[in-house]
């Protein structure tokens, strides 16, 4: 079964309260196997338009990714994430297939 991921773009407009957020995802993270891949960290834009933070989260299967986003822990984090965010976020299932070059 593919893993899920969730890809997330996001301009944070106040850091002080955006570490409630932060604090209170990580119980439903945890809880549905999220694993941090891409967490803020240095950049390259090469095209299209982007937002100052990037994270990536893997999830052991897409299910668990869509489950966890509409878990109530994780509605609760976001009502704490919106006031104080701009985020664009898409839930994606993984590719286990064939590579360039195989």
């Amino acid at each position: 079964m593919p893993k899920g991921y969730w890809i997330a773009h996001v301009d944070v407009r106040d850091a002080e309260q955006y570490k409630a957020y932060v604090a209170a995802n990580a119980k439903p993270l945890a809880e549905f196997g999220g694993r941090f891949l891409a967490r803020g960290g240095r950049f390259e834009n090469p095209e299209g338009s982007a937002r100052s933070r990037n994270v990536v989260i893997e999830f052991p299967t897409y299910q668990a990714a869509l489950d966890c986003w509409n878990s109530p822990g994780y509605q609760a984090a976001i009502k704490l994430r919106q006031p104080v965010s701009v985020a664009d976020i898409v839930i994606v299932e993984g590719y286990d297939g064939p590579q360039p070059g195989q």
